[in-house]
């Protein structure tokens, strides 16, 4: 048989070898770091036997595919671990993933002193450098192995499994665990790996099974690997707006509020109010929209029409039971069909289009308890939508306009360069869940993504993801954990006038249907700000800040001259605030610099006297002594021009 290797070269046997035998053919060094194989595209063990001609390519944990094999095998050795020392722990599943590896129990939540134990019972596994044994069994067999050792979830995934299936598990020692691998060849090579943290899990993902408790663990090959990345983990943890942003008092939760229903605290509402107030008048004065105002609820009917109450309800908050009540409100997922009315309650000419509607939205959506997460996912959130009613003519022009425009948002919050952009399309295979037929879509679709490649952005195409009545541009960004949201949206859409018989009179008088383009400018402001809090850690630009200027006396004599300077400051749409505490200036400066303040006015008697304030910034430090008007003018033009300025000096001691 022949073998082909990755880099072209053919290898001969006469007989059949296993992938570590043909590894260690090439060279010992390659089978003592083999993890797994890739025979024909499938990633196998390296047990595997191979008999007759294929492609071949021996992995190791410098790829990604050996890595995870790597990995996984961590996670067995963590389930041994657990049965060692907690017996009556029930194992359920632990796959490899991109960070490293988890293992869901059933049993107690684990405390950080658990998981030092845990690691140090894991080392003495591997110490033991067990093999790891494949071997299978015919389905009802696996099932009595399984009720026989009493672990119920691992029955019930062989359960789920067709009555022809061949079950494969893996033994180290005294442990089995149910697995279709791939696995190392024993647990010795495993060097470098550490329990993270643990949590609850429901079962299978879904909120109406058990809470099971779930560890999070890493691995890597090498000891500095592994440093290095929990460096990254202490530095993420820092950046992570649900921590970060409860510290520096923007936000806070409830749990007699609501899970998903965040209280944002004055600091963090000034934030939304600087944005939102820049984002209506940037639409309203110099985009060309129109501001609306609907309601925060509506009745069953409108939803019907539109279609949310077939495709959406389970996500929505319905009011009332109609089984039993003549009326059924639900509080509304979306602004559109409330803005398709405002329409309506005119005749439209070709000339009034485009109707470009804008609308500052309190929207709500049943999000599942285990989606929800500090701002990103909530169950009711504020979005800077709008609608764009436009002839067929004007598609391209609107769409182009709707990309500006959230490009401008993006650049001028510093977030462009973070974000990847992604054309969601429908699933043909479930062709019920949408409206229109395959035409209309390959046409919506074909229209976006030649918007995107003349626009030279960089994007990739997800079938399923598309809205139930358009295509649409997902503009993507990620969270410090890795996890990827969408931060703006533009969706095309040529079907739902039909179901609200819009129209507009063209030069004919014919009544003709337009195309509508729901959009979002800057998206949710809650998801907005967790990124700014993740992206600046919490050192926002000065536009953004609900604090830019503090002023500190350096004692109680000079009260009403820092009054004084706040009040010139405040004349100037400057958000000040003055430290009139008896406490050391020192003291007072290391308070402001914890609370990530732009600028600090340090006012003394040579202040007062000359009429200056001493600067120290952010950015440069110490700046000296400045007359005020120098300094108001500087921060003035900052503010005005949303200056991003970078931060020039080293952390000082707190």
């Amino acid at each position: 048989m022949k073998i082909t290797c990755k880099d072209g070269s053919v290898r001969e046997y006469a007989e059949a070898k296993s992938i570590l035998e043909i590894a260690a053919d090439i060279s010992d060094g390659l089978a003592r770091m083999a993890c797994a194989g890739e025979v024909d595209g499938e990633i196998v063990d390296l047990r595997t036997v191979i008999d007759k001609d294929c492609r071949l390519n021996i992995l190791t944990v410098s790829d990604k595919q050996g890595l995870s094999a790597y990995r996984h095998t961590t996670s067995h050795i963590l389930a041994e671990a657990v049965k060692r020392l907690y017996p009556q722990a029930k194992l359920a599943i632990g796959p490899s993933i991109d960070t490293g590896f988890y293992y869901d129990f059933e049993h107690e939540p684990f405390s950080r002193e658990d998981l030092d134990r845990l690691e140090e019972e894991m080392k003495k596994i591997i110490k033991e450098a067990k093999p790891l044994e494949k071997f299978t069994l015919p389905r009802k067999e696996a099932i009595a192995f399984m009720e026989e050792r009493q672990e119920p979830y691992k029955v019930e995934l062989i359960m789920d499994l067709p009555e022809d299936a061949v079950i494969s598990f893996y033994r180290q020692g005294d442990f089995v665990d149910l697995c279709a691998g791939p696995h190392l060849m024993s647990t010795k090579p495993v060097k470098a790996f550490k329990l993270i943290s643990s949590s609850g899990a429901y079962w299978r993902g879904n909120e109406k099974n058990k809470m099971l408790t779930r560890i999070y663990g890493t691995a890597f090959a090498k000891k500095e690997e592994l440093n290095e990345y929990l460096e990254y983990l202490e530095d993420i943890k820092k950046r992570d707006h649900n921590k970060l942003g409860r510290e520096l008092e923007l936000f806070t939760t409830v749990d007699v509020v609501g899970q998903g229903l965040p209280l944002l605290m004055p600091k963090g509402a000034k934030i939304i109010q600087t944005l939102q107030r820049w984002i209506e008048d940037e639409e309203d004065y110099n985009r060309g929209y129109m501001r609306t105002k609907t309601p925060l609820m509506a009745k069953s009917d409108l939803y019907k029409i539109s279609g949310h109450w077939d495709h959406y309800k389970e996500g929505m908050f319905v009011l009332g039971d109609e089984e039993k009540d003549k009326e059924v409100l639900a509080l509304r997922p979306m602004t559109c069909p409330f803005q398709y009315y405002v329409y309506k309650a005119s005749q439209k000419s070709y000339r009034d289009l485009p109707c470009r509607y804008s609308e500052t939205s309190t929207l709500f959506r049943n999000e599942d308890s285990g989606e929800m997460h500090g701002l990103t996912r909530v169950r009711q959130f504020t979005i800077s939508e709008g609608h764009l009613i436009i002839r067929p003519d004007q598609v391209e022009e609107e769409l182009i306009g709707c990309i500006d425009l959230a490009l401008y948002c993006l650049k001028t919050l510093g977030l462009d360069e973070d974000v990847t952009y992604r054309l969601s399309k429908w699933d043909p295979e479930n062709k019920e869940k949408y409206l229109g037929d395959a035409t209309y879509w390959e046409k919506t679709q074909g229209i976006i993504r030649n918007l995107l490649v003349e626009k030279e952005l960089p994007f990739t195409e997800a079938d399923g993801e598309a809205a139930f009545y358009g295509p649409k541009i997902d503009i993507q960004l990620k969270n410090v954990y890795g996890k990827e949201d969408t931060m703006i949206t533009i969706q095309l859409d040529c079907a739902i006038a039909e179901q609200f018989d819009m129209y507009y009179v063209d030069p004919d008088g014919a009544k003709v249907r337009p195309y509508i383009i729901h959009r979002t400018s800057m998206g949710c402001y809650e998801r907005t700000l967790a990124s700014l809090i993740e992206k600046y850690e919490g050192n926002f630009p000065t536009w953004l800040c609900p604090e830019q200027v503090r002023i500190l006396p350096i004692s109680e004599k000079y009260h009403e001259y820092a009054k004084k300077v706040g009040a010139e400051l405040g004349k100037n749409g400057i958000l000040y605030t003055i430290d009139e505490r008896s406490e050391k200036i020192g003291y007072k400066i290391r308070e402001a610099r914890l609370a990530r303040l732009p600028y600090m006015l340090v006012v003394g008697q040579k202040e007062e006297e000359e009429q200056m304030v001493s600067v120290r910034s952010r950015f440069d430090g110490d700046e000296g002594q400045k007359p005020l008007a120098e300094f108001i003018s500087a921060v003035c033009e900052e503010i005005r021009t949303k200056e991003i300025k970078k931060i020039n000096i080293k952390d000082e001691k707190k």
